[in-house]
């Protein structure tokens, strides 16, 4: 048996294989819509046999993009844009999938081949906000902390976001709460110093996250899975940990979701990362093995034997293509033949298959 390319099932979504593309920004849409870029970007993958194409962070409010250019999904105009490339991935045999996201305090920046600074207000910057007054680092702006109206409001933001996700035909959801945006922002002690009810002990910390996640599942058929990316660990003292994680996804697994999508990092400009081949892969491991909760490995997986083993072994659920797959829009047919699997290609391709 080839795991990699064995069927995944959740709730009444059934993925042909267990490679998914990772969700990765592009900066190329204008005031949120998506282009043919997208649909180029984005088609080209399910293509190249991925099992699930996970959509870019797509700002859930005008405020919560990270750029000017950033995708987005906070007003219904948005959706016909996406609809045409959810329609394009299921033609060709793939499931599709959007994450949506706040920045928070690292909002309100240019794109990163645009410098990647942060824009003032004459440079058509926006004020940031976030759990606490406190900046990501040099250099960027002090976020206004949000006050109980404006954290309902947060959440109705997610919670609209979804019913257009679901309109716009996606197959799963996924939450953004990694990377040292909003979500992530108030479930870390290093960027949230709240006292309220959103602060302070690890249940107030992860609140914010557990009322997306019920507003994001109320939105949801039955039968679409709700995944959450988190930064399973801030490689910081003091900060978010492995533990935490394993916490967590013993209450996300009560609140309806059904992967954590398990990344690290990026809420502090320093940290002391071991990078490394799969160096990620233990902390969904740790969560699938302690919780039975389904999980997705992400980070320098760049290989289809790597890939296969992590699926075999139990490590995760799926796995998570990111800059492999920029690399090689191909990589599941090419990992196929690799491991010798029969996997079909696309008809228009077919005379190309090399033969196992």
């Amino acid at each position: 048996m080839i795991h990699l390319f064995q069927p995944f099932t959740q709730r009444g979504l059934m993925l042909r294989n267990r490679l998914v593309i990772s969700p990765m920004c592009q900066y190329s849409s204008e005031n949120g819509f998506s282009t043919d870029w997208h649909l180029v970007h984005l088609g080209s993958r399910a293509v190249g046999g991925a099992g699930l194409v996970l959509l870019e962070a797509a700002a859930v409010a005008p405020a919560g993009r990270i750029t000017p250019d950033d995708l987005g999904i906070w007003q219904d105009e948005h959706v016909p844009g996406l609809r045409r490339i959810t329609d394009f991935i299921r033609t060709q045999g793939g499931a599709s999938g959007i994450q949506l996201a706040h920045a928070g305090r690292k909002a309100s920046h240019s794109s990163p081949w645009k410098g990647g600074k942060a824009l003032g207000p004459n440079e058509g910057g926006w004020t940031t906000v976030g759990p606490s007054a406190l900046a990501f680092g040099p250099g960027y702006p002090t976020p206004e902390a949000l006050d109980i109206a404006g954290i309902a409001q947060i959440v109705e933001d997610f919670r609209q976001a979804t019913r257009r996700a679901v309109g716009a035909g996606f197959d799963v959801v996924e939450l953004h709460a990694a990377h040292g945006y909003l979500l992530h922002e108030f479930m870390s002690p290093l960027s949230n110093e709240r006292t309220d009810e959103y602060g302070g002990s690890f249940e107030n910390r992860v609140r914010l996250l557990l009322e997306v996640v019920a507003a994001a599942r109320a939105e949801l058929p039955a039968d679409r899975p709700l995944w959450v990316r988190i930064s399973a660990t801030d490689w910081t003292e003091g900060g978010w940990t492995g533990d935490d994680s394993v916490r967590l996804a013993r209450l996300l697994q009560d609140a309806g979701v059904d992967l954590l999508d398990c990344s690290t990092a990026a809420n502090v400009p320093k940290a002391d990362i071991p990078v490394g081949p799969g160096y990620q892969v233990r902390f969904a491991e740790q969560v699938r093995r302690e919780t039975g909760l389904a999980t997705g490995a992400v980070g320098l997986i760049t290989d289809a034997r790597q890939a296969e083993e992590i699926v075999a072994s139990g490590q995760a659920d799926v796995v998570l293509l990111g800059r492999e797959s920029l690399r090689d829009a191909y990589f599941p047919l090419h990992a196929a033949h690799e491991l010798g699997a029969d996997v079909q290609w696309p008809v228009q391709y077919e005379r190309a298959k090399p033969r196992l």
